[in-house]
């Protein structure tokens, strides 16, 4: 795809131009713009293009000796020169994602006050509340078009990471340019700063955020619906992801206000459609139908019933009844299995526990609560996905009794950072002679099993939320439909490897995560259109038009 050269224009020369990052050409200005612009003598004499530029800080970026470090060098560069940053991601894509984003942006989440550089983004504190709209109205975000905003209480398996857990809008955001091509300029991370209860940072004289403990209840209700509403006011048709919010806000905060904009939950439905996704792949390479799997996911938070409510959906499609399909499900939390008499259910809980009366006749270890090791003996899933955040917790023994009933067991150890994980893949590997299917939340080295190097597919948000976010923008639909992200979850299933080789891959490595972004954007905006969420119809070519001109190449323009 042909990259189109668009002058931008800034009234900024000198040593502002040089500290803009949106502009900064570092030593990419030409002679002439140089000259035009007031930087001779502010800049080594020698032109460097950008190929040079990219070789340059990629030699940088090895030399750093830890991954933080690495993480640190990278967000400099983005806040210092935005197209030399992304040029150098794009090309490096499957090295530095996992240094961009998840595992090593939790260690960036957790050192932030200690590493702080520049800022970037907004702070909404909830002192400040009463300035929300004053804040927002600053005509640097005039082209905002996505949002993702957390309040750092959920910060991956992390916990509580207070004002930390802005790493994770600005990692997302990166996501949405690097892998889709959505313009930096046109995202925005927003960090909510109602408090923190983690006592470390609290004690921490380093400590950036508001001092205080998390602000609960209708306070922080009241705090949320302002920033909403403020939002709303700001930008009528932006896309706002909600990034990490701890479960107990997570749906109640979709559910109220995914109909009053166009808004979605990463943590609850991207990652259930990239798990969807990656499911439809493997049970093609098993040969068997999705409406035929038995479900076990431990986990039964809201990342586990958004994956488990979209897979119900899919069973449907399939030809089940919504009671059939819900039937096929053993959702595990701490407590055990959920089952219908359980006191303390979540309402997004509900449809997924099972009637006591389907499981008294289970031949148990213990009485009272069903253990994971109860429900693989008597269910004998074919599925098992983990999104506990509790590492080690799928066990050889467990494993190997999965194997008892079924011949290719497709595993999911979902949860990260990698540290986080229920299970390693070499492992499940090793202990299921090589049969399983096997797909992570987090990057993971490939395996060599019997002579053959296997990459391990990592079920990364990444496959869906920047094509969905470009499709969203590019048809400029008012709503984000169930039905956009089943759409995003078949279309990531038609990329896999695995269609044609039930051998390979799952999922397409990242290096074709452009393209993948591109089929995701066109079939959840063709989605978009059918149900009547934009404001005109599109046709397919103009679906695709609009999308093509949103992707933005990260190549120096003219000034």
């Amino acid at each position: 795809m042909a990259s189109k050269k668009i002058t931008q224009k800034t009234l900024e020369t000198g040593f502002d131009l040089i500290r803009n990052p949106r502009f900064n050409k570092g030593s990419a200005f030409t002679e002439e713009e140089r000259t035009r612009l007031h930087l001779h003598g502010l800049l080594p004499p020698a032109v460097s293009d950008l190929a040079t530029q990219r070789s340059r800080s990629y030699r940088v970026f090895h030399s750093k000796t830890s991954d933080l470090e690495r993480y640190i060098y990278l967000r400099e560069l983005q806040d210092s020169n935005e197209t030399l940053f992304y040029s150098v991601l794009e090309a490096h894509i499957t090295e530095m994602m996992p240094i961009v984003y998840t595992p090593t942006v939790g260690e960036g989440c957790q050192a932030y006050s200690h590493i702080y550089r520049r800022p970037r983004g907004i702070y909404l504190s909830y002192p400040h509340q009463d300035k929300i709209a004053e804040i927002l109205s600053l005509s640097d975000f005039d082209e905002v078009e996505a949002i993702v905003v957390s309040d750092g209480e959920r910060i991956l398996g992390l916990g509580d990471q207070g004002v930390g857990g802005m790493g994770i809008p600005v990692g997302k955001l990166a996501l949405y340019s690097a892998c889709a091509g959505i313009h930096p300029s046109s995202t925005l991370p927003i960090f909510l700063d109602t408090g923190t209860n983690n006592q470390a940072l609290l004690e921490d004289p380093l400590y950036m955020g508001w001092r205080h403990e998390r602000v609960r209840g209708q306070d922080y209700d009241d705090f949320i619906e302002a920033f909403v509403l403020a939002v709303k006011k700001r930008w009528p048709h932006v896309l706002l992801q909600w990034e990490d919010f701890a479960q107990q806000n997570a749906n109640p905060l979709l559910a109220r206000y995914r109909d009053q904009l166009c808004t979605f939950n990463d943590d609850i439905q991207g990652t259930a459609a990239v798990a969807v996704g990656t499911l439809l792949a493997a049970v093609q390479a098993t040969g068997q139908a999705l409406k035929d799997q038995r479900i076990m996911v431990v986990g039964a938070g809201s990342a586990g019933c958004g994956i488990s409510d979209l897979i119900a959906k899919a069973m449907v499609h399939e030809g089940l009844s919504e009671a059939q399909a819900r039937s096929r499900f053993y959702l595990v939390d701490a407590s055990g299995l959920l089952t219908q008499e359980m006191p303390g259910l979540q309402s997004f809980q509900k449809p997924f526990a099972q009637a006591r009366a389907q499981v008294s006749q289970w031949v148990c270890e213990h009485a009272g609560s069903l253990s994971a090791m109860d429900v693989m003996v008597n269910a004998k899933p074919t599925v098992l996905i983990g999104v506990s955040g509790q590492p080690g917790l799928f066990t050889e023994a467990l494993i190997r009794r999965m194997m008892q009933g079924v011949a290719r067991p497709i595993i999911f150890p979902l949860s990260n950072p990698t540290s986080r994980a229920e299970a390693v893949p070499e492992d499940l590997l090793r202990w299921t002679e090589g049969r399983a299917i096997v797909g992570t939340g987090s990057p993971f080295p490939s395996v060599n099993l019997h002579g053959l190097e296997r990459r391990i597919d990592q079920t990364n948000n990444a496959y869906i939320f920047p094509g969905m976010g470009l499709g969203i923008i590019a048809v400029k639909s008012t709503r984000v439909s169930d039905g956009m992200f089943m759409a995003a979850a078949r279309a990531l299933a038609q990329c896999s490897p695995a269609r044609t080789d039930p051998h390979a891959n799952l999922l397409p490595p990242l290096t074709e995560i452009r393209e993948v972004s591109f089929k995701v954007a066109m079939a959840t905006a063709r989605e978009a259109v059918k149900e009547g969420l934009c404001s005109e119809r599109y046709s397919e070519k103009e679906i695709e038009r609009c999308i093509r001109a949103k992707m933005w190449i990260p190549e120096y323009s003219p000034l």
